[in-house]
């Protein structure tokens, strides 16, 4: 009798896998099988990992995010780098998505069904990117990279409602931000190819980014605290030094964002 895998044991596998054609094809597999019930959330479960790094390749190295050369979309090689961070960025996410997974047990289906398919969109998002760059004569690894959202999910590993707060809602919804002035300047480029990923992607991040709001929301229902309020408290305690404005408040608004809590980013910025 073949033994049934988990949704935990699937997003242990994902997170482990090292090669990026196998972390995608893996995740994009274990979601379709989710999807038709072969991935049962098991309630008695043994307890997760002590969380560490996940499954990466060789390349890209990783260093500290001042290393990294400051450039512009202006030249291929330039360009070629600012794709490869964005494909870096999507290449962590579904680490991060599947962490939300494997890491918090006993809540909601909708919470698991949310992060499995967050996961299969970010492994979409990032094969699309490298198919990008291999066109550009590049692949991913070939420039370098940095660790920040990684980190954080370290920094949130001990609570839900933090990780929730910080990851979604900070830092990937970064990408909320900064991707529509990223969408203008490609086009002016004559990049339409890169835009019209980016579209994508931006159009599916602010749905990734809700669903951060929605269980944020959920968590600070379940604990009795005011979301606006701890929020406000767990950027300062966290995210000072890894916020960025201006905010895109159509989008952060779309993406659940609170009037209070767009205040609180502001604020928290100066």
């Amino acid at each position: 009798m073949r033994r049934v895998i988990s949704l935990f044991d699937a997003a242990l596998a994902c997170l482990d896998a090292d090669a990026p054609d196998e972390k995608v094809a893996s995740t994009l597999a274990h979601a379709e099988a989710f999807a038709r019930g072969e991935r049962p959330v098991v309630v008695d479960a043994p307890p997760p990992e002590p969380i560490r790094m996940p499954g990466r390749p060789a390349r890209p190295r990783l260093v500290h995010p001042r290393e990294l050369p400051r450039r512009g979309p202006g030249t291929d090689e330039g360009r070629a780098a600012f794709i490869h961070a964005i494909a870096h960025i999507e290449f962590n996410a579904i680490d991060l998505a599947w962490d939300a997974v494997y890491r918090f047990r006993g809540l909601p289906d909708a919470y698991y069904a949310d992060w499995v398919s967050v996961a299969a969109d970010e492994a979409r998002h990032f094969r699309m990117l490298r198919t990008r760059l291999r066109e550009l004569g590049r692949d991913y690894g070939d420039f370098d990279a940095h660790n920040g959202l990684w980190e954080m999910a370290e920094k949130t590993a001990h609570d839900g409602l933090s990780r929730m707060a910080l990851v979604p809602r900070v830092l990937e919804a970064r990408g909320l931000d900064v991707t529509p002035g990223m969408i203008v300047k490609l086009r002016a480029l004559g990049d339409e190819a890169t835009a019209g990923i980016l579209e994508v992607i931006l159009r599916e991040e602010i749905a990734h980014v809700a669903a951060g709001s929605r269980w944020f929301k959920w968590y600070c229902e379940r604990a009795g605290v005011d979301p606006a309020t701890r929020f406000r408290e767990l950027l300062a305690e966290y995210a000072r030094a890894v916020l960025y404005g201006p905010f895109n408040l159509s989008a952060r608004s779309a993406a659940g964002f609170s009037d209070e809590e767009l205040e609180a980013l502001a604020r928290a910025t100066g």
